[in-house]
């Protein structure tokens, strides 16, 4: 059975779940966690430690075991994520045009929306075209917040 707790940062509550010493998710959403026992654990702690690196602006790397459920599609999208470098954006279309399907920005911004480790996973450096914030589980005031966070932390 796989574990999870809740973290306060300045986006707000933040939950981390695990299972079988893998981070499978980093979500927003609260309440209960099907299948999912309500238990911190050290991996749990680790990543949370991270993630206020992250806010503190003194993080930009992850260096967490990361387990993704999802179809090849979303997870290549997602790899596609992993790869983006911290402060710099990507439109739908070009990770569409990554994942070898040039005409699939819709299909990539579902994958987005599925993506169960946010944050890590940074699905909040995808962008519409022209720049446009559109798309995000957590909001768009909490996607701006991010890439504002990132932007300001790259010019140091």
């Amino acid at each position: 059975m796989g574990s999870y707790w809740y973290y306060e940062y300045p986006i707000g509550k933040v939950g981390v779940a695990e299972t079988g010493g893998r981070v499978v998710g980093v979500f927003f959403a609260q309440g209960t966690v099907e299948g999912f026992e309500l238990r911190e654990t050290a991996l749990t702690r680790k990543t949370a430690r991270q993630l206020e690196e992250y806010f503190a602006g003194e993080r930009r790397e992850f260096d967490l075991p990361l387990s993704f459920v999802g179809s090849g599609f979303q997870k290549r999208v997602w790899g596609e994520l992993l790869a983006i470098p911290y402060g710099e954006t990507r439109t739908y279309g070009e990770i569409a045009a990554q994942v070898g399907n040039p005409k699939g920005a819709r299909a990539v911004g579902m994958a987005n929306n599925r993506n169960p480790i946010v944050i890590i996973c940074p699905c909040h450096r995808v962008i519409g075209k022209g720049g446009a914030l559109v798309g995000f589980g957590g909001g768009l005031a909490v996607k701006k917040y991010l890439l504002d966070l990132e932007s300001r932390e790259r010019l140091l």
